[in-house]
């Protein structure tokens, strides 16, 4: 067995379910699909903004020779989570059911690094989709799998429901073939997104995207919040209409089966839960780690589209949240479920607020939207 094969095959013995290998090549294919993206606009504050730094693997690890790329299903086979929300229940994206995944990845690396180096010393940097590299053109280089029109990377066995990490080695290792896109004239991704972030050419406007917006500190626009429904946070959307995700080997590690508190999440109690209780029945989620807050105002952005006169007791509570963002979308949601009510309850925060862009805001709601 040479140290390829070793590798292939210590990979699934620590719980990795997929693995590939490639060069680390610059990655000059994508400079100038980067750079008109940026003009755009199109990307993101959690993205590298250097375009140099996220396409040359040599410029974080100079030694490297190859790259060992590995990706894990969370496809999980769990009981007890239902896949639509009903009334008061927000809903979590699959990838954050489980713990959180930037420790799991780390963790299946790094034992799988311990294996190679009984074999042979070696040095490495073990990166998660928080490094600045472009960890889905590593895992097509690196044969793990193909670019959907979701821009998500798919696998023929396990689909796109994939956890991607990459280890930067000075090993020097034959690389595998990259695979061709298969999506042939299919769109449902694109027909489907509910914000249509998604634009022909393998092209995701990453501000209008859900998971993005469910994640942001930044202010969300208002027809969009409307589009985000129930979701508190990430979409799955584009990978459950995907044909590629039908009859894929389910993933195996326990890591990622849902818990049923985690599977989906009580909107009102996500508003009204202390900051000790989130950490404890919420903290190890991977949606947890944007914090409570963020959660939180998502939770309220799901009951203004909810719209039920029941819920204007706790928006007027958070009408007068130690949070500026948590009291501006508090009003967006008190005006959106009863016009007069929230113009009355917004009014009085008004002589109170001390907050001026939430001032502002407040009166702006007025403006837009609290005249017939």
């Amino acid at each position: 067995m040479d140290l390829k094969e070793y590798i292939a095959h210590k990979s699934k013995i620590v719980g990795i379910d997929i693995i590939g290998f490639t060069k680390p090549k610059k990655m000059d294919n994508l400079i100038g699909f980067l750079e008109k993206r940026k003009e755009k606009e199109y990307n993101t504050e959690f993205e590298e903004s250097n375009i140099l730094s996220r396409t040359n693997p040599l410029a974080l690890m100079p030694e490297s020779r190859t790259i060992i790329a590995i990706g894990v299903s969370y496809n999980i086979e769990y009981k007890s989570v239902p896949h639509e929300s009903g009334k008061g229940t927000g809903l979590l994206s699959k990838s954050s059911w489980g713990e959180d995944y930037h420790k799991v990845l780390k963790n299946k690396m790094e034992d799988l690094v311990k294996e190679i180096k009984k074999e042979i010393d070696f040095k490495y940097i073990i990166c998660v989709d928080t490094s600045s590299l472009i960890d889905r053109e590593i895992s097509k280089s690196a044969g793990i799998g193909w670019y959907g029109k979701n821009c998500s990377i798919i696998n023929d066995d396990y689909g796109s429901f994939i956890f991607l990490g990459y280890i930067l080695t000075d090993l020097d290792l034959e690389e595998n073939e990259r695979i061709e896109e298969k999506c042939g004239n299919c769109r449902l991704c694109i027909d489907a997104c509910p914000t249509q972030a998604i634009e022909e050419g393998y092209i995701i406007n990453a501000k209008r995207c859900i998971s993005y917006m469910t994640q942001t500190k930044k202010k969300i626009p208002y027809d969009l919040r409307e589009k985000i429904g129930m979701k508190i946070y990430g979409c799955d959307t584009c990978q459950l209409v995907c044909p590629k995700n039908d009859k894929v080997i389910k993933g195996s590690s326990k890591e990622f089966v849902p818990q049923l508190t985690k599977g989906i999440i009580p909107v009102e109690e996500i508003i009204t839960i202390s900051n000790k209780d989130f950490k404890e029945k919420y903290g190890s989620m991977s949606g947890a780690w944007r914090g409570k807050n963020i959660l939180k105002r998502n939770a309220i952005i799901a009951l203004g589209n909810i719209r039920d006169k029941s819920s204007i007791k706790l928006l007027k509570t958070a009408l007068h949240d130690e949070s500026p963002m948590i009291r501006e979308y508090a009003a967006w949601s008190l005006i959106r479920i009863d016009k007069e009510e929230g113009v009355k309850l917004i009014r009085e925060r008004l002589f109170k607020e001390n907050d001026i862009e939430a001032f502002e805001e407040m009166r702006r709601l007025i403006h837009l939207f609290g005249h017939d």
